[in-house]
């Protein structure tokens, strides 16, 4: 693992901001952060918010609205290249974000400076806050629009670890940067969240979008903590 104070240490940026607390849970076992900490989370004076901020340990980019992360992807990409450095630039967006035209303009400046460095991971769900995401802009056709900006395109099952490695790892002699599309389903291995099921708020209509935005009761948590525990 290379030192935070390692300027040719790889940079991830989390451009779908809202899924922080993945984020932070990974620098825990990364150990930059400590998990009595993170209890903070989003209370009085936290560092730790719904999005990330630069001043947690870790993180070198604070994300805001959707949309931004791949411009400051393709921005520490090219530096890298002219700083000859080997590091690498991972950005995680939604296919959500894709909606953005922002995101096209920085996947157009990646590609014409060949910036070979930078892998996107989109995660494919279908879904946004508003609805599903075929619904609201369609972007089914992902792959071949990335391909036509000029990207080397990968698929993976987002769900499975050593496949999507192998889709983020696989060697190319293409001049081009590279995305995966990571297939996803929201909530995955939580019965009802899946499903888009609420338990304790019955009053709401099931519809998958339900847990984009619900909070979990105890009783949903503890439903949710022993789905996840007995699937191992």
């Amino acid at each position: 693992m290379s030192s935070l104070n390692d300027p040719d240490r790889d940079r991830f940026i989390l451009s779908k901001g809202h899924a922080a607390l993945a984020l932070y849970a990974v620098l825990v076992l990364l150990g930059h952060i400590d998990e009595d900490d993170l209890n903070t989370f989003c209370g009085e004076d936290s560092i730790f918010g719904v999005h990330p901020e630069k001043s947690v340990p870790g993180v070198d980019f604070s994300t805001g609205s959707l949309g931004h992360g791949l411009s400051i992807a393709a921005g520490a990409a090219l530096a890298a290249l002219k700083q000859k450095s080997q590091r690498r630039v991972y950005c995680l967006i939604s296919d959500a974000e894709c909606n953005e035209g922002s995101v096209w303009e920085a996947a157009m400046f990646a590609a014409q400076h060949k910036l070979t460095n930078l892998h996107v991971i989109v995660d494919f769900n279908g879904q946004q806050a508003l609805g599903l995401t075929r619904d609201v802009l369609d972007v089914s056709n992902l792959g071949e629009r990335w391909a036509s900006f000029g990207w080397r395109v990968s698929r993976a099952d987002g769900h499975s670890i050593p496949g999507f490695i192998d889709a983020l790892t696989a060697s190319s002699t293409s001049a081009a940067p590279h995305v995966v599309i990571a297939k996803t389903v929201f909530g995955r291995g939580v019965s009802y969240m899946e499903q888009g099921r609420p338990i304790t708020q019955a009053h709401l209509p099931v519809q998958p979008i339900n847990w984009h935005y619900l909070p979990m009761s105890d009783q949903e948590y503890e439903i949710a903590l022993g789905e996840l525990e007995a699937a191992g």
